[in-house]
């Protein structure tokens, strides 16, 4: 089958279920290629006339602010022994290094590491629990959470989009190129920020207070 033929065969339902769902499990902090999904979703419904953008983009930010949001409530809950738990089981994405370059930036700037933490994948996975443990208030919180899921989701979404309608008629025959391509990207990020992590490991991390340090606004 071709693979524009398997394209049209998946059910618009299914994909926008698959980007809520694993950009919400993203943004709750468990270590998924949100990103990866949502720019192949979007390049997707460039050329499935059945998927929606709008549609897609809404549920992209939906998974993003529910997920965000359940993980604020486990970090407020669970604490710094949660960060500890997580490092132990996720040594790759919650080392010392990750949690100590994910806290100086909350500490620094408070509720706009939420909203700008959307875009980098280190933070997107840290901005909930992290708020949580550093008892964020909840609707600063909320804030900067909705108005970064939509302008990253939504964003994110209408560009790769326009890109797929401008270069329709080239992705026609190499269809599969767009999907490889969004793969690259993120194996390169994950790269990238894999080599920037192994730097903050070599850089001794500041001494931690027993409670929990007060975000700035």
């Amino acid at each position: 089958m071709h693979v524009q033929e398997w394209l049209d065969s998946v059910p618009a339902v299914a994909v926008y279920a698959m980007v809520a769902l694993v950009i919400g499990l993203e943004s709750l902090g468990i270590p998924l290629p949100g990103e990866i999904v949502l720019v192949s979703a979007a390049l997707m419904s460039s050329q499935h006339s059945a998927i929606d953008p709008v549609v897609l983009g809404a549920c992209a930010t939906a998974g993003a602010v529910v997920g965000d949001s359940i993980g604020y409530a486990i970090g407020r809950r669970g604490g710094r022994p949660l960060l500890a738990w997580l490092g132990r089981r996720f040594p790759s994405h919650f080392s010392e290094g990750h949690v100590a370059t994910a806290e100086r930036s909350f500490e620094r700037w408070g509720m706009w590491a939420v909203f700008f933490g959307r875009f980098v994948a280190l933070l997107r996975i840290f901005a909930g629990p992290l708020a949580g443990v550093l008892r964020m208030p909840y609707w600063k919180f909320l804030v900067a959470n909705v108005l970064g899921g939509i302008c990253w989701a939504g964003g994110t979404t209408a560009v790769v989009y326009y890109v797929g309608i401008v270069a329709e008629s080239w992705l026609k025959k190499f269809s599969w190129l767009g999907l490889v391509a969004a793969v690259l990207i993120g194996l390169v990020s994950m790269l990238v920020l894999k080599r920037r992590a192994k730097k903050e490991q070599t850089v001794p991390r500041e001494t931690e207070a027993a409670e929990p340090v007060p975000v700035r606004d």
